[in-house]
């Protein structure tokens, strides 16, 4: 090629460049969203997921969509967080979407079930499993889409003011716990409350309930909660892996142009990864913090984990004779658990039984 032509068909590029750029960024509309949390910022990393998908955002799109992270009670409180995103008081929501079970018991599968699927296989169900498709159906309804974000991964069993050692002990307690689990423990004899995660160190030192759950050592440790009560009980069976949801108000995401879209789906993704790896950093020193602290670490007994989990899946079983959308949803879901259960038990188990034990 010669000099004159290459210098030519430069030339034609760069003033290309400079005239599609500016054109390009002109039609590029800028936009500002708020966004309610039902978590307070204290919590770093389950709050932080908020800031991680608003700074992604706003990296993606040239600062062109900037989302303002809300913490729960600067909106509106921590439990009406689909409703504000439903009616457009708010065009974004980062939750818990079991917290809304009484809505439609369907959407207890967007966050965890008890005896359900870990972290790992809740992202496989909702990325290659046809979960995230089922969910934004049941999400439709209420004028939302939702989208992954983040995981604590396998929760703790929570904080209890005396030991528990059989199914019978478990009689009369009053116990924060929300969504299915809570259901379960009610057939256990529980009293349950659904209480924000700013309102439970305040119960718990009130004596409003007798036990509750949060999360796991790490947001556990900044609540507090170890002043009120010493008894530490693991696992989490109602939570092995629960997953929290960006809720975006449907008529807000349709208006955007395709590439904010993309835009929203990716800061999403990276914000839900980031959250389970934050977790497995911190939550080991955490326990140990506790530990020092005079925390009493327990488990629940084999005869209190059977119990329960008999209890949950006849939850289950009586749900989906009564709710079509719920049935269909279980049926495909379960399938999916129990071929994940098998291989788990292969790929995952063994390895783990032996260089764990003793530990």
């Amino acid at each position: 090629m010669k000099r004159r032509e290459l210098l030519k068909k430069a030339g034609v590029a760069v003033a290309a460049s400079s005239v599609f750029g500016p054109v390009y960024a002109q039609t590029t509309p800028t936009i500002r969203w708020r966004l309610a949390s039902s978590f307070p910022k204290s919590l770093d990393t389950i709050f932080g997921a908020s800031d991680v998908f608003a700074s992604r955002l706003n990296e993606l799109t040239d600062g062109k969509f900037q989302v303002r992270a809300f913490a729960a009670g600067e909106i509106v409180p921590g439990l009406q967080v689909l409703d504000a995103v439903q009616q457009g008081t708010v065009e974004l929501g980062h939750t818990a979407s079991y917290y809304f079970v009484g809505k439609n018991p369907s959407l207890a599968f967007d966050t965890a079930l008890p005896f359900g699927l870990t972290a790992r296989q809740q992202n496989a169900w909702l990325y290659h499993g046809g979960g995230l498709a089922t969910m934004q159906k049941v999400y439709g309804d209420f004028n939302i889409i939702n989208f992954p974000g983040g995981n604590t991964g396998a929760q703790m069993g929570g904080w209890w003011r005396k030991e528990i050692n059989t199914a019978a002990d478990l009689k009369g307690i009053k116990m924060r716990i929300p969504g299915l689990g809570g259901q379960v423990m009610s057939r256990l004899g529980i009293v349950t409350q659904t209480l924000a995660g700013g309102d439970i160190y305040p119960a718990l030192e009130k004596g409003t309930v007798d036990s509750a759950e949060w999360v796991g050592p790490y947001d556990d440790e900044k609540l507090g909660f170890y002043k009120v009560a010493k008894f530490y009980y693991y696992p989490g069976w109602w939570e092995p892996g629960p997953g929290l949801s960006f809720l975006v108000n449907l008529d807000q995401w349709k208006k955007l142009p395709k590439d904010y879209q993309s835009a929203i789906q990716v800061a999403a993704a990276e914000a839900n990864v980031d959250m389970m790896a934050r977790y497995d950093a911190q939550n080991p020193k955490a326990l140990q913090s506790l530990l020092s602290k005079g925390v009493k670490l327990r488990r629940f007994s084999g005869e209190i984990l059977k119990a329960a989990q008999k209890e949950a899946f006849a939850l289950y079983d009586e749900t989906a004779a009564k709710d079509a959308t719920y049935k269909s949803i279980y049926a495909d879901w379960k399938k999916f658990r129990d071929a994940q259960y098998k291989w788990n038990a292969v790929g995952e188990l063994g390895y783990e039984q032996f260089a764990f034990a003793g530990l």
